[in-house]
């Protein structure tokens, strides 16, 4: 076992002791020898006059403060603290300055009882009295009390330093400026952000590499990676950290090609990638189900030798998840020697979106047999895997499990998809009556998947009691008053439809319009229904119709339950027939190779006649369809899904 640093010291301070201290004392602070630096300022003070002189003291003080904020000394800092007031060391700014760092990173104990409440806030008090007290100040002063405010989240007392800095006459150095810029990254303020641009412009910052990583990262919060990309071209030089900040930056604004082009570019240049490259770039892929380029990210990876991270691995098989391909994502879960737990999650969790529960509750049992803990995202996963498969009793039982075996708490998210199970099966009374007695107060999120589960099953009455608590909670919840609508229509309740939807026109809410996107040769097309502004449409039609004869003598009858329009049946029909999924999937099967697997992505949920006309496209276009909707994957080979109709 290690010795604390306090025992330690103590042990140290035995020693002999050399004949200069000051000196030795800075040169082990210099070398990261701080238990050794400790131990001699504590034996110099301790010695006798002729042997240790008072000069030595000041000279020396700098060196012990940031050796106790290295080691987590609060009260040995505040007893230096104490001496460089009574020694008159306090007036050297030197001094001054270690002490402010030090009640920088070392906030609570320092200044305030272990019962003060705002530990932090006193911490700042005292920051700013030592700040005030400081007979000379200089910019180390001024960026350390701006860093401080900065780090814990004092954004405006920050910026106030920082204009106090400019009105003293105090030069703003990149230091600075790499401070402050963080801040209006997370406040989202492009404005301030730009002035400070500017500002570091006119004063010749611009070409400063933290000043640039700062004012790249400060761009792409803000959502304006044109300028990241500015700023990034025009510096001197470029390491490895500033090509991810950049990488980083496109990825998390869903600039996904932006990336590639950016990694390219880093590859020519030599920069060689590091794991958190691909740790950035591989989950927009994911989250944008751009499948073409998260596998040229794969072939990277291999070709780096980064295959066997366990991060990035893990990467891998969420972006395949999220992109349709499940089968690959399992291929390199399998050659994992240890998953851990992110691992076994994001399998899972891939599992129960795909179709396979069954498959996603034996990977659960095999995790806890290989002694790996699940964490509440893993149980989240086999919950998810419930749901889509319809497993009340699992679901039940695997809820009651996360507190009983493993301590953990059911969250919001849990609760939710436990009332998502019982919802979907059709258990709507005991749904209802679950979310009313759970001891977390339930959201609109959560009374949602109710609502939703009610206009499945056709329930009008349970779905106006359950409208009735989310418009409590969210009055212009544009979802629930859509699916409220539908529930109506549904039961062909016109009118009620009809007043609901002229009450949300007049509140200016608009729905969101249904799209579906294909993604060929990275191009993504986007279709909305009926549009006719894609150049293939009329193709896409007079496909489609030939199709459509094809599936009549199949057996195919239109439902249309989902038009959610007082129409005549022949024209719901005509409605149907341009759904975007429809047009994007006859799309992918006239510009792919025969064979090919067709991928489509739908923004909200798949309706009940395209969900019936992509089972038979699968079978008589011999095409594997894998569909991504609001909800799950659907995989429809051979007119059938692997939803089993269920979704």
């Amino acid at each position: 076992m290690q010795p604390r640093p306090l025992a330690a010291v103590a042990v140290a301070a035995t020693a002999p002791f050399p004949p200069s201290w000051a000196h030795q004392v800075r040169a082990a602070a210099t070398q990261g020898d701080f238990l050794h630096a400790i131990a001699l300022f504590l034996r110099m003070r301790a010695a006798d006059a002729p042997a240790a002189p008072r000069s030595a003291v000041p000279a020396s003080l700098p060196a012990a403060l940031k050796c106790c904020s290295a080691l987590g000394l609060p009260a040995l800092g505040a007893s230096l603290h104490a001496l460089a007031l009574r020694s008159g060391a306090f007036a050297d700014r030197f001094t001054a300055n270690a002490l402010l760092n030090l009640y920088c990173k070392l906030p609570a104990a320092l200044c305030c009882s272990p019962s003060t409440d705002d530990a932090a806030g006193e911490s700042l008090e005292s920051i700013r009295k030592v700040f005030d007290d400081m007979p000379e100040k200089d910019p180390v002063s001024w960026n350390t009390v701006v860093f401080g405010y900065a780090e814990k989240g004092r954004h405006q007392e920050a910026l106030g330093v920082f204009r106090e800095m400019w009105t003293d006459g105090c030069r703003p150095n990149s230091f600075t400026l790499s401070s402050v810029l963080p801040i209006f990254a997370k406040c989202s303020d492009v404005r301030k952000g730009m002035e400070v641009h500017g500002f570091a412009t006119r004063n010749g910052f611009i070409d400063d590499v933290f000043v640039g990583s700062s004012l790249i990262d400060m761009y792409a919060n803000c959502t304006r990676t044109d300028y990241s990309v500015k700023v990034f071209d025009n510096l001197p030089w470029r390491d490895a950290i500033l090509w991810n900040s950049m990488l980083a930056g496109c990825a998390q604004n869903g600039s996904v090609e932006d990336a590639l082009g950016i990694f390219r570019r880093m590859l020519h240049s030599g920069v060689r990638p590091l794991p958190r490259t691909f740790s950035s770039l591989i989950p927009a892929c994911g989250n944008f189900a751009s499948l073409l380029l998260g596998k040229q990210l794969h072939a990277y990876v291999i070709f780096g030798g980064f295959d066997g991270n366990m991060f990035i691995s893990s990467s891998l098989i969420d972006m395949y998840c999220k992109c349709g391909n499940v089968s690959i994502a399992r291929h390199i879960f399998d050659r994992m020697q240890s998953p851990d737990t992110v691992s076994w999650t994001a399998m899972i969790m891939g599992h129960a979106l795909h179709g396979p529960a069954r498959e996603a509750l034996l990977l659960f049992d095999r995790m806890e047999l290989g002694n790996v803990k699940p964490n509440h995202i893993t149980f989240l996963a086999v919950l998810t895997a419930c749901s889509h498969a319809g497993l009340v009793d699992e679901g039940w039982k695997y809820f009651n499990r996360m507190s009983d075996c493993y301590g953990i708490a059911p969250s919001l998210e849990h609760h939710g998809a436990l009332a998502d199970i019982l919802g979907r099966a059709g258990e709507l009374e005991e749904a209802y009556s679950f979310i009313s007695k759970m001891q977390i107060k339930p959201t609109a999120s959560v009374w949602s998947t109710l609502l939703r589960a009610c206009k499945v099953h056709k329930n009008t009455v349970l779905a106006e009691k359950v409208a009735k608590k989310i418009f409590e909670l969210e009055p212009r919840s544009m979802g629930s008053h859509v699916i409220l609508s539908n529930t109506y229509s549904c039961s062909g309740r016109w009118n009620e439809a009809a007043h609901l939807r002229r009450s949300m026109r007049k509140k200016g809410m608009k729905k969101e319009p249904a799209c579906s996107w294909i993604e060929l040769k990275n191009k993504r097309h986007v279709f909305v229904a009926h549009d006719k502004s894609h150049p293939w449409y009329e193709r896409i039609i007079g496909a489609l119709n030939v199709f459509s004869e094809q599936m009549v003598r199949q057996g195919y009858v239109p439902n249309t339950e989902d038009v959610f329009q007082d129409l005549e049946e022949e024209q719901k029909s005509h409605v149907l027939c341009g759904h975007s999924e429809k047009l994007a999937m006859v799309f992918g099967i006239l510009n792919t190779p025969p064979g090919t697997t067709v991928r489509v992505m739908k923004n909200l949920r798949i309706c009940v006649d395209c969900h019936t006309v992509t089972k038979f496209l699968s079978k008589i276009a011999e095409r594997d369809i894998v569909m991504r909707d609001a909800n799950r994957f659907h995989h429809f080979k051979d007119g059938n899904c692997s939803c089993g109709d269920f979704w």
